[in-house]
């Protein structure tokens, strides 16, 4: 009498292999749970390890079942005919991913027949391969009544699409995980039932690459979970990461769009909202209107406050302009005291000016910040698109605007005329010429030296950079160096004049000229993380010690409590390079702060020293800050030194350098190394290092 093979009798069974079932749908949902930027190898990967998690639940699901069923004894499986039988059930899972973000109804209900179909197969052959004697026979029916409950089970997984579901919050997702699992169980349920075992079959022993059916019980009950958790951990494990690496690439995404200060767009990312809005009102046929806002006198309360009350008022400033927003309108700070509105609901003039009127007010009314009531103002320059000109001359048409505004005294606003372009012109020719001076050999580095007050012997040079501009001649640096720093290009030109002065202190070192040399850090530099170590790096590339060079830093950002700077200015002094405090006295110092400074130095700004003779607040002021400097341990140097009177009165007041016109204007390196070998000029004698120097044969006083 022939077997059918039957799981009434054996519920542990089925529950098993339920179970394994859903852990194989969990394993597969989270595995094709991607993120949207994950990269094209991330996703493949992961879809073919659902596929792998898929056939791994069916066939162990499949001989979980078959484990209680009486099988010939012996009874084993033919690996060839499993391996297809694995192979048939990944490609299901394949076919998954691909097509069930498809909408269609059709596409649905057809892919989950297809998908039905191959577990079916898949399940079949597996069973197929039982090495018997009578091969296994099949009934229809129950075939059948698989196919149609694996396609419903199937189609109702799909039908809001397969990837929705796995998308979805963890409560849609177990549904959908024990939906596909309790399909895949009662599939192999009922494919079982349509397997008939005839009377007195037996195993078929000549049968070759056979498994027994004992250790493939064991694999379905220990290697299918264990493979099935292994998978889903090491999903977990991904996703976790990846969701770490997502964080931090949005966070970083933020940040290069994101002003740190007001936490207000940033130019780049109100750039990319200028082209996007230009865009749209293109195609409407609307205008733009560009508000360039920039705050008069923060220059002043930084000198006299401290940087932190500025940037303060910066925040304050921010607030403001974004309380008075609307949604069609983007609010960026440019840089420094400089925000960037664009309204975008199609305005005409008499609209922008009456917007401008409105945060001039606003701007206008005092801030209080730390006990401390601060008047302001503020300048706009209005450019309006397309009547102004192109998009990608907006924002300096808005500049140009800007700058006349500027020039009736502030507190206004300026519409941008055609007229305003002639020094914006000539600024963006510097600009862009500036950007290759490096290139073509136009910057150089002229010296001025440092003299001993007493004795007039050379302690040092001060490095000042020259741009011989090949149309214009010599170009200042009062006028290209704050170009550089309004338009980003401080850092390379900084970066040039270490490199070179370093290589300079080397090539008179080479020349017997033990000679010390200043620069000059902007408050940008400053801002550098990495100054210290550039500055470290080019000393070494030129066999240098740090102490031959001198490190100039103003009054203001030297000693300002809340700066960021300070801590790259302690890592200069842990580098062992001197410190210089420059143009003391032009400033309200923090003198706390001020005597907490790693400096040695303190530069008297040659403001103080033009009126000396005849000033008596100019030289009550001198005296001041010598007798402070002596009362630190600081040596004091004054600059701009250009009569014989004002050398006597430094020198009678304790100055211990010197420099200016009366001794020596600047000259450029080859110059002051022929100057020293002829030993002209004052008391040329002796190039020690500086007045801090090397070989410190005399004490200076």
């Amino acid at each position: 009498m022939a077997q059918t093979l039957d799981w009434s009798s054996r519920a542990d069974l089925l529950g098993a292999a339920a179970a394994v079932a859903v852990l194989a749908s969990f394993a597969m949902l989270g595995l094709l749970r991607v993120r949207a930027h994950a990269e094209p190898g991330v996703r493949l990967r992961r879809q073919f390890s659902a596929a792998l998690a898929l056939a791994t639940g069916l066939l162990s699901s499949h001989f979980i079942l078959l484990s209680g069923q009486a099988l010939p004894a012996a009874a084993a499986f033919d690996i060839p005919t499993l391996l297809a039988a694995f192979a048939l059930a990944a490609a299901a899972g394949l076919a998954v991913q691909p097509l069930a973000s498809r909408t269609s109804p059709a596409w649905r209900w057809s892919l989950a027949g297809a998908t039905s179909a191959a577990l079916c197969g898949a399940s079949l052959l597996a069973l197929h391969s039982l090495a018997v004697e009578p091969r296994v026979a099949w009934h229809g029916a129950p075939i059948a009544v698989a196919f149609v409950l694996g396609t419903l089970g199937i189609g109702a997984v799909l039908a809001p699409s397969f990837l929705a579901y796995a998308r979805a919050g963890r409560q849609r997702s177990t549904l959908a995980a024990l939906l596909l699992g309790v399909t895949l169980a009662v599939v192999n349920v009922e494919l079982l039932r349509a397997a008939e075992l005839a009377a007195g079959a037996a195993a078929d022993v000549d049968a070759a690459n056979l498994i027994g059916s004992e250790a493939l019980t064991i694999l379905a009950l220990l290697g299918g979970p264990a493979v099935l958790a292994l998978l889903l951990l090491v999903a977990m494990i991904e996703d976790r990461f990846s969701g770490l690496l997502a964080n931090a690439r949005e966070e970083a995404e933020r940040a290069a769009h994101t002003d740190p200060l007001t936490r207000l767009p940033n130019r780049l990312m109100f750039e990319e909202h200028l082209r996007r809005a230009a865009s749209r009102a293109d195609r409407a046929d609307q205008s733009l209107a560009l508000l360039f806002i920039n705050l008069d006198g923060l220059k002043g309360v930084n000198e006299h406050f401290g940087q932190h009350v500025g940037d303060a008022l910066l925040r304050v400033v921010g607030q403001r302009l974004s309380a008075q927003c609307t949604e069609r309108e983007v609010l960026a700070r440019a840089g420094g005291d400089e925000f960037l509105l664009l309204i975008g609901a199609d305005p005409d003039p008499e609209a922008a000016a009456a917007r401008a009127g409105v945060l001039l007010a606003d701007l206008a009314r005092p801030c209080r910040i730390e006990q401390r009531e601060l008047a302001i103002s503020a300048s706009i320059g209005i450019a309006m698109y397309p009547e102004h000109g192109a998009l990608s001359r907006l924002i300096p048409h808005a500049a140009a605007a800007l700058s006349s505004a500027k020039h009736q005294g502030g507190a206004t606003h300026c519409f941008f005329d055609a007229g305003m372009l002639g020094g914006k012109r000539d600024e963006m020719e510097l600009l862009r010429d500036l950007r290759l001076a490096n290139e073509r050999g136009e910057l150089e580095l002229f010296y001025q030296p440092k003299i001993h007050a007493p004795s007039g012997e050379i302690t040092g040079v001060e490095a000042l950079m020259r741009w011989n501009h090949a149309q214009r001649g010599t170009v200042s640096p009062e006028v290209f160096i704050p170009i550089a720093e309004r338009y980003g290009l401080i850092h390379a030109i900084g970066n040039w004049l270490i490199d070179e002065s370093c290589r300079q202190i080397r090539a008179w070192r080479n020349q017997g000229l033990r000679m010390r040399v200043a620069i000059n850090l902007s408050v940008h530099q400053l801002r550098q993380p990495d100054l210290a170590r550039r500055i470290g790096a080019a000393l070494q590339r030129n066999r240098l010690d740090a102490q031959v060079l001198t490190c100039e830093i103003t009054e203001t950002v030297a000693t300002d409590d809340s700066h960021d700077a300070h801590g790259v200015i302690d890592e200069l002094a842990a580098l062992g390079v001197h410190l210089s405090i420059d143009d003391f006295g032009t400033g309200y110092s923090n003198l706390g702060r001020l005597r907490k400074l790693p400096a040695e130095e303190l530069k008297i700004d040659r403001g103080l020293v033009l009126d000396l003779a005849t000033s008596d607040d100019a030289h009550a002021i001198v005296d001041a800050v010598v007798k402070l400097a002596h009362a630190l341990g600081l040596k004091v140097v004054a600059e701009g030194v250009e009569t014989e009177t004002q050398q006597q009165l430094l020198r009678a007041l304790g100055c211990h350098e010197l420099q200016g016109y009366l001794f020596a204007k600047p000259m450029s390196a080859r110059a002051l190394a022929q100057w020293a070998m002829k030993q002209e000029g004052p008391r040329a004698l002796d190039f020690r290092a500086s007045l801090f120097g090397e070989t410190r044969a005399v004490e200076l006083t």
